[in-house]
């Protein structure tokens, strides 16, 4: 059995709230990534590179982004068969409209998985970055006899408190799971004897607690058994563990770097492990590239500038005297001389700005699109399309954890955050008398 006859099913209809305000304009999966990737293209490259070429992106909120990028990106030759399409949340005979959840989604797009020459369906996060052959995971499949199977990755007592955990039988049959475990019965409850690990040819390294990554391998009769008989809504909360009753679930053991980029804090870490000289994730990978749409920018210009420690993506202009360190620059970013960024995620513009624009916009009071001479920006995301002045400080000096929304700085998970398209105006700085705190 080939993975030609696999479906990959992605769910990227959430409304990613714990991103805010990186979401408040574009789905989660639509946010950029490393400085010229967005995250949709982490589980969309795996699947090209898995030989799995016939794949679903089910959407549902601030969609219009993702499904330019997807439409832009993703082309097949003709004689493949592949495809990347969208699956959007709409009112139909069936069906009253909105997701109600991730088992939801794929129930009301059921028809698709009807068709004849679908022997599994592959369920996969829109917002996680890992490397997978999910070919891998079919041999795992067939092998193992399974009517599911679930990748896991094995983790230590501390990490467990936040993921779903498996308890597994000597053959790897998963026999129960529970959500976030958080006391130590419970986790001794849960545990897999390293020994075990080990001979599924993974390092136990002192864990024995196996988590599961969301990521599943159905056959399509059994996914239309669960999906058809029940209303569950969600697969992590209930169609896995109601498989796990009912059905043969077998797991797939995986150890390469795995992250759920879930909050402004996993998100803003994320991309600073990218930029650094033994980053965890290789991005640069022959034999399995994250693909991404490609723009015909000019190379990036430095004048004079120190970068150490960062990833600067194509199309950027860098004035003399410029320190950055440690971070991450996207795509069309201008910064001006002097300008100090350290420990940070610039996303970029999304176009380059004319002369003439310049000069609208500076008639009005606003600053030029980028970054202004002398600004400092530290331990910050600033998101696309934003004009900060000169000499403006762009730190989280207060150690604030959480602030209210503004239009211009915000902070969340202590980590500051300058939305999109927002004006930050000559030596500003984010004094407490105009930065007011999160409200309960």
């Amino acid at each position: 059995m080939t993975v030609r006859r696999v479906l990959a099913l992605v769910l990227g209809g959430g409304r990613g709230t714990r991103l805010y305000p990186l979401t408040r304009d574009r789905s989660k999966p639509a946010v950029p990534l490393a400085g010229k990737y967005r995250i949709i293209d982490v589980p969309l490259s795996n699947c090209i590179n898995s030989g799995v070429q016939r794949i679903y992106v089910l959407t549902q909120f601030n969609s219009v982004s993702l499904h330019r990028h997807i439409r832009r990106t993703y082309t097949f030759d003709p004689f493949s068969g592949g495809f990347v399409e969208i699956l959007a949340a709409q009112q139909t005979l069936d069906s009253a409209g909105w997701y109600q959840g991730t088992a939801d989604a794929v129930r009301q797009n059921v028809r698709y998985l009807q068709q004849s020459d679908i022997k599994h369906v592959l369920i996969l996060s829109g917002d996680q970055l890992y490397r997978m052959n999910y070919a891998d995971m079919l041999a795992t499949h067939l092998d193992r006899k399974a009517d599911v199977t679930i990748a896991g990755i094995p983790v230590a007592d501390e990490a467990a408190s936040a993921l779903g955990i498996m308890r597994l039988d000597t053959s790897g049959r998963v026999e129960g799971f529970l959500e976030k475990p958080q006391t130590k019965p419970e986790l001794d409850m849960m545990r897999t004897d390293p020994a075990w690990i080990e001979r599924q040819g993974v390092p136990a390294k002192g864990r024995s607690l196996m988590a599961s990554m969301g990521i599943y391998l159905f056959d399509r009769d059994c996914l239309l058994d669960l999906l058809t008989k029940t209303d569950y809504q969600d697969f992590g909360r209930e169609v896995f563990p109601a498989a796990i009753r009912t059905k043969k679930v077998h797991l797939h053991t995986f150890d390469g770097y795995w992250e759920d980029i879930g909050t402004i804090r996993s998100y803003y870490q994320c991309n600073l492990d990218l930029a650094g000289a033994d980053a965890p994730f290789d991005l640069a990978d022959p034999e399995a590239p994250i693909y991404s749409r490609g723009r015909f920018l000019p190379p990036s210009r430095f004048d004079g500038a120190s970068v150490k420690r960062s990833l600067v993506s194509d199309g950027c202009t860098i004035g003399e005297g410029a320190v950055i360190e440690n971070s991450v620059i996207g795509l069309r970013c201008r910064i001006g001389r002097n300008v100090v960024i350290r420990n940070s995620v610039i996303l970029g513009n999304d176009f380059f700005e004319t002369a003439d624009d310049m000069a609208a916009r500076a008639s009005n009071g606003a600053p030029p699109l980028g970054i202004g001479d002398g600004t400092i920006i530290e331990g910050a995301i600033v998101d696309k399309n934003v004009r900060i002045g000169r000499r403006a400080r762009i730190v989280n000096e207060h150690g604030w954890d959480n602030t209210a929304d503004s239009d211009r700085f915000t902070v969340r998970d202590g980590v500051a955050v300058v939305p999109k398209d927002a004006i930050v105006p000559d030596g500003w700085i984010p004094e407490p008398g105009l930065i007011k705190p999160a409200t309960a």
